[in-house]
């Protein structure tokens, strides 16, 4: 039983609550639940301040644009330039490379034809970066960027792979990168979510929401899907038949409640349905603001290739500028139909160009447009699959290749990465590393040092353990740094 002074106390608290606005609501509520001892996590679970208070790896990037590829980028046809394995085109792989491989719809006999590319490839800028024809826009990018060739991951088939590089595992239940990050240091905007997500493409990553999920994490850390053209998020309008007022009334009494019931169990998920609310109340001015592009010059525009009227990667590459512009601390755009084994609507011939078009003007306008804004250096732009793909062809209708975990080609630009260079080199037939190997586990750790992150430190205690991003793995890339 709670004594008659201990009950007048919480009384008295629980009527402030109700008195005050968020802002100090929120610091009395702060307050109590230091003297309860409730999760840290709780308080700061909305846009402002992570965790990480304090780190002994100072910050080079405020925020993140991952470009995210999905299906896997055959990096021989875009930045792997193998003049060897184009002079042994047709030729079965020697038995070394294959031996104990494993392929998603190959066998593991010999008999693999090598397949060189058709597209030409030169030296492009100072850095002398090899790029394809199929990349027109990239080509005038490349000493801005630094191209790594010799990334590695562990699973073969799409949507575990994804999972793998998002969450740094192949099971389902672990928090997405950009979850790590908005836990790990807030975000800057209180008007849009710290971790946004868009996506374009004929559908959806295999995979699905849990590749921007927050795993174990509060859920305020989850990525937040974000439409391009039409309502930003559904169901976030106001009805007409609502004013602002009365909307108003009902999330203060909501948070009335909600912040009682907190107080009472310490669970952390009632924040984040606090947050939740007062977050699409903002946003309802907010977000249609964000993804109105009447107020960007033509130039602009032309400089992404960007039809206002459709949706579409270019578009979304320019919303991510305006995001990041506004605060959002992570955002992760998502781009379709990589996938390229040679069956139907899969050729590296007729579809593969197709795709690479989508993308190629848009991500180096994002280079540029960051760049004369002076957001690149505070902003890493990184873009990559979730793996590339083998340099034997495919039997299939047309040409095509299986999917490869043992080298492929991602880059990264700004936020600390350092400039105008190649980093790592693959075998002579791009099967493997020769040096400098980049595992997936390697590059989330530099992302989130690059961040002011320190990725052994950055952990959740969740069954009994510490998880990490990395779990427990992971080497900072230190030639990838400026």
């Amino acid at each position: 039983m709670m004594s008659d002074s201990a009950t007048l106390r919480d009384t008295t608290r629980r009527h402030f609550f109700s008195q005050c606005g968020m802002g100090l609501g929120s610091v009395a509520l702060a307050s109590l639940m230091a003297e309860r001892g409730l999760h840290a996590a709780s308080a700061a679970a909305a846009a402002g301040p992570g965790v990480m208070k304090q780190s002994n790896v100072t910050p080079r990037a405020k925020n993140v644009i991952y470009l995210f590829m999905a299906g896997g980028p055959s990096q021989l046809e875009l930045f792997d330039y193998k003049p060897k394995l184009v002079e042994l085109n047709g030729q079965p792989i020697p038995q070394s490379y294959i031996e104990g491989k494993r392929f998603a719809f190959m066998g593991t006999s010999n008999g693999f034809k090598l397949l060189g590319t058709r597209r030409e490839f030169q030296q492009r800028g100072q850095s002398g970066a090899w790029v394809s024809d199929m990349l027109p826009h990239m080509q005038g990018v490349v000493d801005d960027i630094s191209i790594v060739t010799t990334c590695k991951t562990e699973l073969f088939n799409h949507a575990p792979a994804k999972l793998f590089m998002n969450t740094g595992s192949g099971q389902f239940g672990r928090p997405s990168m950009g979850s790590w990050v908005t836990y790990g240091i807030g975000s800057e905007s209180s008007d849009l979510p710290g971790f946004v997500v868009l996506q374009s493409g004929p559908r959806g990553p295999r995979g699905g929401a849990v590749l921007w999920g927050s795993g174990f994490l509060p859920t305020t850390y989850q990525g937040v899907p974000l439409r391009g053209t039409g309502e930003p998020i559904l169901n976030l309008s106001t009805p007409a038949e609502y004013s602002a007022a009365s909307q108003r009334r009902v999330i203060d009494t909501a948070r009335e409640l909600n912040l009682s019931h907190l107080v009472e169990t310490g669970d952390d998920e009632i924040q984040t349905r606090i947050n939740a609310y007062e977050m699409a109340w903002r946003m309802q001015s907010s977000a249609p603001e964000l993804i109105d592009l009447r107020g960007e010059s033509k130039a602009t525009l032309d400089l992404y290739g960007v039809d206002p009227s459709q949706p579409s990667f270019a578009r979304n590459c320019l919303l991510a500028r305006r995001l990041v512009e506004r605060g959002t601390r992570f955002v992760q755009l998502y781009h379709t139909s990589w996938d390229n084994h040679g069956g139907k609507g899969e050729t590296l011939e007729d579809d593969f160009p197709k795709v690479v078009k989508d993308v190629d003007q848009a991500c180096a306008a994002l280079i540029r447009d960051l760049k004369s804004r002076g957001l690149l250096e505070e902003t890493l732009v990184v873009w990559g699959g979730e793996f590339g793909r083998t340099p034997m062809g495919e039997n299939r209708d047309k040409t095509g290749r299986n999917h490869h975990i043992d080298a492929f080609t991602m880059w990264f630009a700004g936020g600390g990465v350092k400039a105008g260079q190649t980093l790592g080199k693959t075998d002579e037939l791009g099967f493997g590393v020769a040096e400098d190997p980049a595992h997936v586990h390697d590059l989330h750790a530099t992302i989130l040092h690059l961040l002011g992150l320190e990725h052994e430190k950055l952990t959740f205690k969740f069954q009994g353990r510490d998880f990490r991003l990395t779990d427990v793995h992971g080497q900072v890339l230190h030639k990838l740094l400026a």
